[in-house]
């Protein structure tokens, strides 16, 4: 059965090898489970909760990856998304969390209608593959930014509106230790190096009486997951009500413009690491990948979390052997376990999943290297992009600078023929949502 539904010897591989490449993938992603927690927890929002709908998601996500699409790429909510739903959907643009589930769950569905038309590969050809780059990398000095903060290393300032906290502070110094024990980890190439950077700081910060004994270790989700399901399908009409309609807009570009791009370019990355493209460079079940990860996001808004999309850390899995869909089945089965250890969370303290936010974001910096700054209007709106998401603390309006003057400065190049008409589009758009917006 196997074998018919996954294919291993043609992929040559084996069911225990496909099972070592699904445990490695969950341990390198497994953090999310409290990080994602964690932030949606600024947002007013219950952590055990979160953390059962986290867990649901990716099993949800992983398991059409896994049997739909036959691709060894685990789908959970997003970092990245998870800090735009908290920090601007909801503490600064004012909209409740169970209005951002809402702004999700359209989002999630027209994202589904897009990976089955044609309409995904014309906007992923007309954007400079730079501002795509950007996107990511400017993400990842926001999150990095909030780890940071979280760990009270960066304090705000009155005469330098930032500056160097009380690094003898004690949960600053448990910060600390958890960041240079993960920074030894991914240093010796240890396998869910995140997850268990983690989890050696909780362990140090109980015995330093930092963070509070666990209430317990199991326990079978129930009212968590009663009490966000359905909530994103029922507050539609009080989101798309709520303030201004190009807030309403700009809201559910964003999390499809940001979804759509990191999911392509994962996998992209993971199907070419796997040998998983044909020989004109395609990507075997390219279209059912988009359509798995597109429903993640729908099931993930209905149970009550952030946009799912598929994992770089899938690479782990693939760096022993991983090669078919049913390693991503194994992920969702760890996913599953871990799904009855909600009490856990109790000793995840900001201080204990600040270093995973700062390594995570270091990670997702790194493609940076990959901005053509030999194009001058590409590297420009690039820069902009990156800058002014992490100083505005607002992706959306970072995304819409860095476009705008991408396009400032082809006109003045005398090359606007050169900028697709999508772009000159989205321009307009994103004028509105400058001046329009709160």
């Amino acid at each position: 059965m196997l074998e018919k539904i996954f294919k291993l010897k043609s992929h040559n591989t084996t069911l225990g090898t496909e099972f070592m490449g699904g445990i490695t993938t969950f341990l390198a992603m497994a953090y999310i489970l409290f990080v994602n927690a964690n932030i949606l927890a600024d947002a007013g929002m219950d952590p055990a909760a979160v953390f059962a709908a986290t867990a649901i998601a990716a099993i949800v996500g992983s398991l059409i990856m896994g049997l739909y699409a036959n691709l060894p790429i685990a789908v959970a909510p997003g970092m990245g998304m998870n800090a735009f739903f908290a920090y601007v959907i909801v503490l600064k643009y004012g909209y409740t969390y169970q209005d951002a589930l809402a702004a999700t769950l359209i989002a999630g569905i027209i994202f589904f209608f897009i990976s089955i038309s044609g309409l995904r590969a014309k906007v992923i050809t007309a954007i400079p593959e730079s501002l795509k780059i950007a996107v990511g990398v400017g993400i990842g000095f926001f999150i990095t930014f909030i780890g940071l903060q979280e760990a009270g290393i960066i304090v705000p300032d009155p005469a330098t509106f930032i500056t160097l906290g009380d690094l003898t502070n004690p949960t600053t110094l448990l910060a600390l230790f958890g960041l240079v024990v993960t920074i030894v980890l991914m240093a010796r190439k240890f396998k869910g190096a995140v997850f268990f950077g983690i989890v050696a700081t909780a362990i140090v910060g109980i015995i330093t009486n930092l963070a509070p004994l666990p209430t317990g270790i199991l326990k079978i989700p129930g009212t968590e997951i009663a009490s966000l399901f359905g909530v994103a399908i029922t507050n539609i009409p009080s989101f798309v009500t709520t303030g201004s309609i190009v807030n309403v807009i700009v809201i559910i570009f964003v999390l499809l413009f940001v979804d759509f791009f990191d999911t392509a370019g994962t996998i992209v990355s993971v199907t070419r690491a796997a040998g998983l493209v044909d020989d004109k460079g395609d990507i075997k079940n390219g279209n059912r990948a988009f359509m798995a990860d597109s429903v993640g996001t729908v099931a993930g808004a209905v149970v009550g979390t952030n946009t799912t999309t598929s994992y770089i850390e899938s690479l782990a899995g693939i760096s022993v052997g991983a090669r078919t869909g049913l390693a991503t089945v194994f992920t969702a089965l760890c996913f599953f376990i871990f799904l009855f250890f909600s009490p856990l969370l109790s000793i995840i303290i900001p201080a204990v999943t600040a270093p995973a936010l700062i390594i995570v974001g270091s990670l997702m910096s790194k493609e940076v290297a990959k901005i053509d700054y030999s194009d001058f209007p590409a590297a420009i709106g690039a820069f902009m992009t990156m800058l002014l998401i992490l100083l505005s603390y607002n992706i959306s309006k970072g995304l819409a600078f860095g476009f705008l003057i991408y396009t400032i400065a082809m006109v003045a190049a005398g090359r606007f023929k050169e900028v697709p008409v999508t772009i000159y589009v989205l321009d307009v758009f994103f004028v509105l949502m400058l001046f329009f917006t709160l």
